[in-house]
């Protein structure tokens, strides 16, 4: 028992939960920019492999770390475009259009993988973000610029949306798009705009993997976080600060399996199957999001496509 309090307490186990929430926190504030607007965005897993990628190859060949990150942005943003073309102008399927991203991203990753890399048995790697151990804080210390980055990004997201005009124009949009185009608001440019936008936080959560807490592109790096990231959404009633507040509690119980696998000895002396510590986050994030989706409000058209001058 003392075994397994001394490490919830030790600092290496807070920067690991900070390090591992970090990808979780720009995919989420991405993922709840989109559905502000009123798009669900189910093509996030695969947009943060093409992040991933597209910023650590641009980094291989010679660019810097920021401008990777850069570049995984703008991949994003495109690919948010597209999936803004066909389910904004278009009023496609968001579900069927959101998995079509997340194929043809992770497909187009793969591929010039393949193609830039054909004899290459181990993954080239690179210099990542080193740590800020020139700031002194505790536990960010240890972390690299881009975990600061999420950090300021969530106060900022929440200031956007609830203290500006154009964050108000986005939330209208994803409540009721007729009222808005009362104002005289664009819906269909709002909206294409908030989907490039969080599909370009997307491509930086992806990025991160790859620029700062690997060094290389790895297949199925990303492992099915994008999905946690819309779960997450919705555990966090579509506000940022909440998003950050359910991307740790994740990435607490990620890392508790991680160091409980590691340490042995099981909890407060219980010996538990490793299949045990692997699905802790998950069910956890499964009993959280039962909780909070009871009193969840969702942005009213959410999921409704909408023609400029309907009714």
């Amino acid at each position: 028992m003392s075994d397994t309090l001394d490490l919830l307490m030790a600092a290496p186990f807070w920067v690991a939960v900070l390090r591992i929430a970090t990808p979780l926190v720009l995919g989420t504030l991405g993922v709840l920019m989109c559905e502000r607007a009123g798009v669900l965005n189910l093509g996030i897993e695969g947009i943060m492999v093409a992040g991933a990628f597209a910023g650590w190859l641009a980094v291989y060949q010679g660019a810097g770390l920021w401008t990777g990150v850069a570049v995984a942005a703008a991949v994003g943003a495109v690919f948010g475009l597209l999936h803004g073309g066909l389910t904004v102008v278009l009023g496609l399927s968001q579900h069927v259009a959101g998995l079509g991203i997340t194929l043809l991203a992770t497909s187009l990753a793969s591929f010039a993988y393949r193609v830039g890399f054909p004899k290459v048995e181990t993954p080239p790697t690179i210099q990542p973000f080193e740590p800020m151990s020139w700031l002194p804080i505790p536990v960010l210390n240890e972390q690299t610029p881009p975990v600061l980055l999420a950090l300021l990004l969530v106060p900022a997201i929440a200031w956007f949306l609830y203290r500006t005009p154009l964050g108000l124009a986005v939330r209208m949009v994803g409540e009721n798009p007729a009222a808005a185009e009362g104002q005289g608001l664009n819906v269909v440019r709002l909206r294409l705009g908030a989907v490039a936008a969080g599909s370009a936080l997307m491509g930086v959560a992806g990025a991160f993997l790859t620029l700062s807490a690997f060094n290389a592109f790895y297949f199925n790096m990303v492992n099915g976080r994008g999905w946690v990231c819309v779960a997450l959404v919705v555990f966090a009633s579509w506000r940022p600060g909440k998003a950050l507040a359910g991307a740790l509690l994740f990435a607490f119980f990620d890392a508790l399996q991680l160091r409980l696998q590691q340490a042995g000895g099981g909890v407060f002396g219980v010996e538990l199957p490793y299949q045990v510590y692997l699905m802790l986050p998950y069910a956890m994030a499964i009993v959280a999001l039962v909780v909070m989706a009871r009193r969840a409000a969702y942005p009213q058209a959410l999921m409704k496509p909408y023609r400029q001058g309907e009714r």
